[in-house]
Formats: structure tokens, C-alpha cells, sequence
């Protein structure tokens, strides 16, 4: 019987990055959803609001982090670790817009967490 071995060619490192960019991506969109409430017809209601300004530093600084991660490892293995956002996201929906969680949102979430576990063992 031959010898079985599992090689990991995405450091632990990258995968980090991504994840924590992913986190911070989230963070970004309620940031830039809540700045959204302020915006009006005149420009500098975009042009001063802070928190959209906070949501676009945000969502720069999860890609610096994605860009970082990303260039260490296999796009197959660390892309999907993308969409946790979307999990982070149901999180801070709720907590900060009082946002419905329904069976079919944890659905949702479900399948996004088992899509990523079976994309993670395809590499192996």
C-alpha cells in the first residue's frame, strides 16, 4: 500500500490574511451601509460623511490584506475563505441594523460553509 501524505502548498499565513481581510471587508459594508443613511442629494453629504469614509479605508485595507494573502498561495484554496465575509456580515446586520436572521439566510450560510470545506479537501 503506498504511502498517503497531505501537502499543504497555501501557507497558514495567507489563509490568515484573507480571513482577517474578510473580516475587515465585513466590518467595511456596515460602515458604508450606515453612512448610506445620511447620504441626500447634495454632495457633501458623501463628500464629509465619515462613515463611508471609514468603509472605504475598510475595504482598502481588506484588500491590501487579500493581495498579501493571496500572493502566497493557491486562488482555488484562499478565495473561497472570501466569503466568510458574507457569514461575518449576517453577524453585524443584526447586531448593529436589527436585520432578520431567517431559516433560509442560516441555509444560506450553511452551504457557503460547506462549499468552502469541500473547494479546501479538492486541493488534496
Amino acid at each position: 500500500m503506498g504511502e498517503w501524505r497531505l501537502e499543504m502548498t497555501t501557507p497558514v499565513s495567507s489563509m490568515v490574511l484573507v480571513l482577517i481581510g474578510s473580516v475587515i471587508g465585513s466590518v467595511g459594508a456596515i460602515f458604508l451601509k450606515s453612512g448610506a443613511h445620511a447620504v441626500n442629494r447634495h454632495w457633501t453629504s458623501i463628500a464629509f460623511n465619515w462613515r463611508l469614509a471609514v468603509g472605504i479605508g475598510t475595504y482598502l485595507v481588506s484588500s491590501v490584506l487579500y493581495v498579501k494573502g493571496m500572493s502566497n498561495g493557491e486562488l482555488s484554496v484562499l478565495f473561497p475563505l472570501v466569503s466568510l465575509g458574507y457569514v461575518c456580515t449576517l453577524v453585524w446586520s443584526r447586531l448593529f441594523f436589527h436585520e432578520v436572521i431567517t431559516k433560509v439566510k442560516l441555509a444560506g450560510v450553511g452551504l457557503i460553509l460547506v462549499g468552502i470545506a469541500f473547494l479546501s479537501l479538492g486541493s488534496r
